[in-house]
């Protein structure tokens, strides 16, 4: 791990928390606007909800409505499969990943698969938890010998109220030289694959290991 996968300049050296903001409730991905640390917008993603054109084509933007990354639902597919392009995809483009859900029966693992410039996967993720309850790390599962934890997401809690802030705001947080713009692109396909488990995203107790940086205003 090192490379930008979709772009070098969204790989930090160091440690970075994002705050991801979905911009609306009412359906499955309606929208994300994401912010760094200093609260500045690093990603934003426009409406692809209900009355969206595509609604299985979804475009990850940078701050000033530069399209970084499309991702695309692949049908017909058994397994939920979606595919990675740079930039704006045009036809015959070749995807740089592919996400799929490791089993078509009941929650299950969702895998990613890294292509770069080859047809074969040169790199291999595994994502576990529970999207839907903001509580899910990323895996690189590349090495038989190693699994590498890449990324989590999180419930993001008020530093000032001390309470768990609804799902609708969460924290992405990355670990040192992992491509923000790739992991929000799973974001976006995790967000499709499990939708939201409404449970009315109210404010709870801190629990031990929730991110715990001020949330943006």
């Amino acid at each position: 791990m090192g490379r930008g996968i979709v772009e070098e300049r969204y790989c930090n050296d160091e440690e970075t928390q994002l705050t991801v903001l979905k911009t609306s409730l009412f359906f499955s991905g309606d929208g994300f606007t994401v912010y760094d640390p200093k609260g500045d917008v690093v990603f934003r993603v426009d409406s692809y909800g209900h009355d969206a054109k595509n609604q299985h084509e979804l475009v990850l933007m940078d701050p000033t409505g530069n399209c970084i990354l499309t991702v695309r639902r692949k049908r017909p597919s058994l397994h939920h499969r979606w595919e990675g392009f740079l930039g704006e995809r045009i036809d015959g483009q070749k995807p740089i990943f592919s996400v799929r859900r490791s089993s078509i029966i009941g929650r299950s693992r969702v895998t990613a698969e890294v292509y770069g410039n080859s047809s074969s996967p040169v790199e291999e993720y595994e994502i576990q938890g529970s999207f839907s309850h903001r509580n899910c790390t990323f895996y690189n599962t590349s090495s038989a010998a190693s699994t590498e934890t890449v990324a989590e997401i999180k419930r993001k809690v008020s530093a000032s109220a001390n309470v768990v802030l609804g799902k609708d705001v969460f924290c992405l947080c990355l670990r040192p030289r992992f491509d923000a713009a790739f992991a929000m692109g799973l974001v976006l396909v995790l967000d499709q694959i499990n939708g939201d488990d409404d449970d009315g995203g109210g404010g709870t107790a801190v629990d031990d290991g929730l991110c715990s940086s001020p949330p943006v205003s």
